[in-house]
């Protein structure tokens, strides 16, 4: 039972401003601060080649099981077509493929011929070519780890 001495006693709490307290942490603003820089700027080399890596080993892993899976899908379809044909339950008209992969060719001559990228793309690679070029550690993890996903 409780005794009948003691009074109530009162918790006091502080309370935290997260405004102010991540406005002084520097590692916060420098990766949230609006005009933040390339990240050779904020980390060292060790961060980014760890950054890196992991994200390039990441991204070869899984561009190496959805690539198998599309090519077992692409693979098996052509196989189940060709089964299907065989037996007669379809029938293909093959001079009609060959002349729409004729004219599919001569499309693509046509337009291989001029080299020109629209706008849209050649701004696109631009920013890429500009990334690039401000964290070559990052890309080069990358790179790297990309390699390393891809054969593991």
């Amino acid at each position: 039972m409780a005794g009948s001495g003691g009074g109530a006693k009162e918790d006091t709490f502080n309370v935290l401003d997260l405004a102010e307290y991540t406005k002084n942490r520097p590692w916060w603003h420098k990766i949230f601060a609006p005009n933040s820089g390339s990240s050779a700027e904020k980390y060292n080399v060790a961060t980014q080649l760890v950054i890196g890596g992991v994200t390039g080993w990441c991204t070869g892993f899984i561009f190496q099981k959805v690539g198998k899976l599309a090519a077992t899908a692409v693979g098996g379809g052509f196989f189940l077509l060709q089964i299907a044909n065989h037996t007669g339950y379809i029938k293909v008209d093959w001079k009609l493929v060959e002349r729409d992969v004729n004219k599919a060719k001569q499309q693509l001559k046509f337009h291989s011929s001029g080299n020109k990228m629209s706008p849209e793309v050649k701004s696109k690679v631009d920013e890429v070519i500009i990334f690039m070029k401000k964290n070559v550690i990052l890309t080069g993890g990358f790179a790297g780890g990309f390699l390393l996903g891809m054969a593991s």
